[in-house]
């Protein structure tokens, strides 16, 4: 477990062995203040963690107090090139900068930011990517390699530390699963500061889910990462979604349902795949610390799912409700789901 120094967004630390927390942005114009703050609230009832915020132009700095009065989750601005915006980020109220220091010009400007993120203990994210490599950088390495793309992260991260701030965490996100990874575990080699994970430009939801869970899951399953952003060309709220399953496959995050259901196979007599998709369905929202089971068979179900709280398996026309392996009672097909929500219920 790679242990990383701490750093705080608003009240949320981020590394240091803390919870892995879950981010998404907006993908509301920034010009559009009430649908951006509709759509943070929904982010923040779905569970999400982390809010960022495109701020483009001055005007934009308008949905950082918009927000903040709206939700009680720590919400990032994301800046490209203009030093001020980080400025008015600050003063209007945020509680993390998005901004590459390098971007932004002379040494100056750098200090402007670090001096006014330092006052108000505001972390800066510095996110590098495939595309966004110094033009020297990318001439070193003929491409976007892992090692690029790391050297870009830590000229980056120079550049504030000689203004004395570290409270600095790195994304190095490739849209490339395999450069992703390797960028990662070089970069968790070479410094301590928290490490914030993503496959950037990973897809449609479909794709996305497959990259995303292969480049974050790895890196997790290995103890490298503090905070993830699953990126998807989809509803943000189904980035959370996405993120919080990662964390449940590696038991990263133990709160809430633990959903498990078998493929079915020619035993199958019931509407497995149906049965499964409500039952899940339903489960949406549950707090419950409790692992459910959905599986087809009642020959291999209760012994195959015997880690399970509490399961149903079917049968022809029937089924079995079962707690840990043992069968508690049989249930005709059409109330199986019912007497299943009825159990959860008094758990």
């Amino acid at each position: 477990m790679r242990q990383s120094r701490i750093v705080f967004a608003g009240k949320l630390p981020i590394g240091g062995g803390s919870k892995i927390s879950v981010q998404s942005m907006l993908n509301i114009p920034s010009t559009d203040i009430d649908g951006s703050v509709r759509q943070a609230i929904e982010l923040e009832q779905a569970g999400c963690d982390i809010i960022r915020a495109a701020i483009p132009d001055m005007d934009a700095v308008q949905l950082i107090p918009a927000i903040k009065n709206a939700v009680h989750i720590p919400l990032v601005a994301d800046i490209h090139f203009d030093y001020r915006l980080a400025l008015e980020a600050v003063a209007a109220g945020i509680d993390k900068i998005r901004i590459n220091p390098g971007n932004i010009g002379s040494d100056d400007r750098v200090k402007a930011v670090a001096d006014a993120c330092r006052q108000k203990n505001i972390p800066i994210r510095i996110g590098v990517n495939s595309g966004s490599l110094e033009k020297e950088i990318l001439a070193k390495y003929g491409s976007p390699t892992p090692q690029a793309l790391v050297e870009s992260a830590l000229y980056h991260t120079s550049l504030l530390e000689k203004f004395d701030f570290t409270d600095i965490v790195i994304s190095i996100k490739s849209s490339n699963v395999d450069t992703m990874i390797k960028a990662y575990e070089l970069a968790a080699d070479n410094c301590d500061y928290p490490l914030h994970l993503g496959v950037t430009e990973a897809g449609t939801e479909r794709m996305g889910l497959i990259k995303s869970a292969i480049g974050i899951g790895s890196l997790l399953q290995r103890g490298i990462g503090d905070t993830i952003r699953v990126s998807l060309t989809a509803d943000p709220v189904k980035e959370v979604s996405a993120g919080f399953d990662i964390l449940k496959a590696l038991d990263l995050n133990k709160s809430g349902i633990q959903f498990v259901s078998c493929p079915t196979c020619g035993r199958t007599r019931i509407d497995l795949i149906g049965i499964a998709n409500e039952v899940e369905k339903r489960l949406v929202g549950c707090k419950k610390d409790i692992k459910v089971a959905v599986m087809g068979c009642v020959v291999n179900g209760p012994g195959e799912a015997r880690e399970a709280d509490i399961g149903i398996a079917g049968g022809d026309g029937v089924g079995l409700l079962f707690k840990k392996g043992q069968i508690i009672c049989k249930v005709p097909e059409n109330e199986l789901i019912d007497s299943l929500m009825q159990e959860i219920d008094k758990l």
